[in-house]
């Protein structure tokens, strides 16, 4: 069946401006936006994918360093929702070259915590701490947010897991490995999880 096929058969709501729209038509939409969220996973993992090959210069491609991040962390014991932070932390800069972090942070928003969500959103301005000296710029630009409560987290973020993934031998965990954590993660927004039982 060809596209416009599809297309003609497909229950679709009648409105041609939102104002018009009418119970039926959000039942149609909601029913179509609830599928469309089931594969949100697939679509990160499809866009992360994006960053094998890409050196950009550094010692290991930008999926490998992905990687590499989430399983130092993982290691370390973090949790997955803290696991799934490092390993998207960089997954804005195919789309958003001078903003990444933010771009980042904005995929990840509804799955982590508020720390995790800040660590994202501004892990550039700490990991340059360790290069941004070499190219003219204020090493300690971090400083800017030393009296955030989540300064600390940010700084350890980048210093145990973000800096160091960059070692062409270390063993790193394939992709494969954090599928599963990532689905788990990102099947439901923390908002709407149910609260866990006290032991």
């Amino acid at each position: 069946m060809g596209h416009e096929s599809l297309a003609a058969v497909e229950e679709r709501a009648k409105f041609h401006a939102m104002e018009e729209g009418t119970k039926e038509d959000w039942a149609i939409i909601a029913r179509d936006y609830n599928a469309f969220a089931t594969g949100l996973a697939d679509r990160v993992l499809a866009h992360l994918k994006l960053l094998d090959g890409d050196f950009g210069g550094f010692p290991v491609d930008r999926l490998t360093h992905s990687l590499q991040c989430a399983t130092r962390a993982h290691r370390d014991g973090r949790g997955e929702t803290y696991v799934a932070m490092a390993l998207l932390h960089d997954i804005g800069d195919t789309l958003g070259t001078y903003n990444h972090p933010e771009v980042a942070a904005a995929i990840l928003k509804p799955f982590v915590t508020e720390e995790e969500h800040w660590i994202c959103q501004n892990h550039g301005a700490f990991q340059g701490y360790y290069y941004f000296h070499f190219l003219g710029m204020d090493r300690n630009l971090r400083d800017k947010f030393r009296d955030h409560p989540f300064y600390a987290a940010c700084a350890e973020f980048c210093a145990r897991y973000d800096q160091s993934a960059f070692d062409p031998d270390y063993d790193t965990l394939p992709l494969s490995f954090f599928e599963p954590i990532l689905r788990r993660v990102m099947e439901m927004p923390l908002s709407r999880r149910p609260l866990p039982v006290p032991a």
